[in-house]
């Protein structure tokens, strides 16, 4: 085959674009997390520790260097972020619990799925032939 085809098999394969749809729904909703960290739940809890902003929470390594005569920065500070560390980590803590969770229910249903009764099989042609004949042997005896 050539490369194109063999690119078309790939990419049509059913878990390649269940893929693609998977990473197209995680980057949404990975946005829709780091607005509820960021919007909601880091607010509330700066609130609770005195009104810190995580944002702007930052140990400054290096001073920023400022020009003498026009007060312009010549050079950026350089500071270690680690309030936006932390609401990274918060951010990657609910993504976990929700992955987690959406799996747990996804296991349930195939476990109950693989749980439930099958259908018993059809009886062969030789038993429905011995069954019938059981029942009018039965009917002759009455």
């Amino acid at each position: 085959m050539s490369f194109v085809q063999d690119f078309k098999a790939f990419a049509m394969k059913g878990n390649i674009v269940d893929m693609a749809v998977g990473v197209i729904i995680g980057g949404a909703f990975g946005k829709i997390v780091s607005s509820l960290v960021n919007d909601i739940i880091m607010p509330v809890v700066g609130l609770a520790t005195g009104g810190v902003n995580f944002t702007e929470l930052k140990a400054t390594l290096h001073e920023a260097v400022l020009d003498p005569t026009t007060q312009e920065v010549i050079k950026e500070a350089v500071t270690l972020n680690y309030g936006m560390f932390i609401q990274n980590i918060v951010d990657f803590l609910i993504i976990a619990l929700s992955i987690f969770c959406a799996l747990r229910v996804i296991v349930k249903f195939k476990k109950a799925e693989a749980e439930a009764p099958a259908a018993p099989p059809a009886p062969s042609k030789e038993e429905v032939l011995l069954t019938e004949i059981r029942d009018l042997l039965k009917q002759q005896n009455k």
